[in-house]
């Protein structure tokens, strides 16, 4: 069922009569854009210059509009991003840094062998939920000969390793200098 609303409209953005405006959205069911497009196919519209496409939403000049209460002014926009477009926008953002760290691993490696590989987003969230438990554990780990790896296309870089390695070479040589010095220590004893 078509209403006069949508005629109303209809008929004042594409500048045609009633009548016509009526027939157009009866064929459409109601549907403004459809009768737009049909009018445009009829030529009895003309399409947007440019290439452009049209729209049903008001122009910046048309979306600014003054009101005027008591004296008092007061100025509207209904430009911008809705509520429900920012957070499509941040749930997208999150995928993406998500689908990115599933793509990258974190691996644990002794020697030259892999321990164990975990995507970086899980190496995340235990950081972030159990860093208290997590953090001792890698610091153990590069005791005990282990290494640590970043590994795939967006996080595996030269320099983030090298700063691993570096680490661990650390750790490697302090526990060697505890283990000079226990050694030391025993045969001053004797």
């Amino acid at each position: 069922m078509v209403t006069l609303e949508q005629v109303e409209k209809l008929r004042e953005y594409a500048n045609i009569s009633y009548e016509e405006a009526k027939l157009a959205l009866e064929e459409t069911d109601g549907d403004i854009l459809e009768a737009i497009v049909n009018l445009e196919k009829r030529n009895r519209i003309n399409r947007p210059e440019g290439g452009g496409s049209f729209s049903s939403d008001k122009t910046k000049e048309e979306s600014q509009e003054k009101n005027t209460k008591a004296g008092e002014t007061t100025y509207t926009k209904s430009e911008g991003s809705s509520f429900g477009q920012m957070v499509g926008k941040l749930f997208r953002s999150l995928g993406e840094i998500v689908g990115k760290g599933n793509r990258n691993t974190f691996d644990v490696m002794k020697g030259e062998d892999r321990v164990m590989t975990i995507p970086v987003t899980i190496m995340a969230i235990l950081l972030l939920f159990t860093f208290w438990v997590t953090i001792p554990l890698v610091i153990v780990g590069l005791f005990f000969g282990y290494r640590y790896r970043i590994i795939g296309p967006d996080l595996g870089k030269e320099n983030v390793n090298k700063a691993m390695d570096s680490v661990a070479d650390a750790a490697e040589k302090f526990k060697d200098e505890v283990k000079g010095d226990m050694k030391d220590g025993k045969d001053s004893d004797n």
